[in-house]
């Protein structure tokens, strides 16, 4: 247990490089989640159905389930900077192409599925390269609070980010891709301003044993492949994402701009959470307390999929957001705080996949779901497997369920 002196949200928010960290992961969720907005209702607007909307979640995991050895080695080897500006700046291409066919009238499903491919691959090479950079950035005894204030600030983004799509895309199908193509570029520019504590020495070239070594290293710890599993199978059966477009439009009778609201929702808990964890971090019985919050948000899932009036279905994504930031500051500094700084990259892209797994393939199990059962009763399967699996994982990982302090 370290005995360094805890760092208060206020010197945090006095290191430079801690800012422009802050805003660039704030710019880029601005970009992904209007993105997530255009793309799904664009997608549901052009095929009418929620396999396809489905399948948006599949094209864009599978990129992270090829790339995960080689994205986690990337961040490794190279300077981790340079690898996220690089990602940011072929985000900004994709959405570039995006904006263009959408006014040009010569965009297709099959475009759309190429575009969000990329997308992805530029996600599996910069989501754990920036995670890395993290515990560089944040003084030491702060990670938990800085892991928090990352969110929030993430979060912020993803409040607005979903309505700003739903808007634009209102006005113009290609709108939404241009605020996402600055909003990258953005991100690319402040990313270049980050310095970090250490100077990231180059590594030689690694062997094929290198590259696996982020398996290994999760395989031999109890607690953080309890950890990731638990996320990744809850979320891959409590995701509901993937349906909005089909509550926004055909069961709540919302339509674009509640669709946005909708996405909105479990940002606004999520940002309300992390303002609690930035002044008062989790400092005991933390396994539980993340056991707990997976089975509100399962809990929640399926309150909303069983609600027919839009503001409880906002408040039930509400309270889902904020279990699910419960899980993840806990999550996220468990891995990092129990990593060299050495293996950082190569656990996190394992990691990274862990959670793209529980996301993409989620929404792709969603509707699959929904196009064999019915949209709420895969909701309701989704959410009652997410708490069974947290009260299974807790029997099975015990040693998780008792950690009680992070740092």
């Amino acid at each position: 247990m370290s005995s360094i002196s805890p760092v208060t949200a206020g010197t945090l928010f006095k290191q430079p490089s801690f800012l422009f960290f802050l805003l660039s992961r704030s710019f880029t969720r601005f970009a992904s989640q209007i993105g997530a907005v255009a793309i799904g209702w664009q997608i549901y607007d052009l095929t009418g159905s929620a396999f396809d909307l489905g399948m948006v979640g599949l094209v864009q995991f599978l990129p992270t389930a090829l790339l995960v050895f080689v994205a986690g080695h990337t961040a490794d080897k190279f300077e981790r900077k340079r690898v996220v500006q690089l990602c940011q700046l072929a985000e900004a291409a994709t959405a570039l192409f995006l904006c263009w066919g959408s006014y040009g009238g010569w965009l297709t499903g099959v475009h759309i599925y190429i575009a969000t491919f990329v997308l992805g691959m530029a996600g599996a090479f910069e989501s754990p390269t920036i995670a890395a950079m993290l515990p560089l950035i944040a003084p030491q005894g702060s990670l938990q609070r800085a892991t928090a204030l990352s969110s929030a600030a993430a979060q912020v983004a993803t409040i607005t980010g979903p309505a700003l799509g739903g808007i634009a895309y209102a006005f113009a199908p290609g709108l939404p891709y241009g605020l996402m193509l600055v909003f990258w570029l953005f991100s690319a520019v402040l990313t270049g301003g980050i310095k970090v504590r250490e100077t990231e020495a180059a590594k030689d070239a690694a062997t094929a044993d290198d590259v696996f070594a982020g398996v290994r290293f999760i395989r031999n710890n109890s607690a953080i492949l309890g950890t990731i599993s638990l996320d990744l199978f809850a979320v891959l059966f409590g995701g509901v994402t993937a349906l909005l477009p089909i509550y926004a439009r055909d069961i709540l009778m919302a339509g674009p701009f509640g669709l946005g609201i909708l996405r909105a929702a479990p940002a606004v808990g999520a940002l309300m959470m992390t303002t609690i964890l930035a002044r008062h971090a989790i400092d005991r019985r933390v396994g539980m307390r993340m056991f707990q919050a997976v089975i509100v948000f399962g809990v929640a899932t399926i309150v909303f999929a069983l609600s027919h009036w839009m503001w409880l279905s906002v408040l039930a994504l509400a309270v889902l957001g904020a279990a699910d930031t419960v899980s993840v500051v806990i999550r996220f500094s468990l891995v990092q705080l129990s990593t060299p700084n050495e293996m950082r990259g190569r656990v996190g892209a394992v990691n990274f996949l862990f959670i793209n797994a529980s996301n993409y393939l989620g929404q792709f199990e969603s509707g699959v779901a929904a196009a064999l059962l019915g949209t709420v009763a895969s909701a309701v399967l989704g959410g009652v497997a997410t708490v069974a699996i947290a009260l299974m994982w807790m029997k099975l990982f015990p040693k998780l369920r008792e950690v009680e302090r992070l740092e």
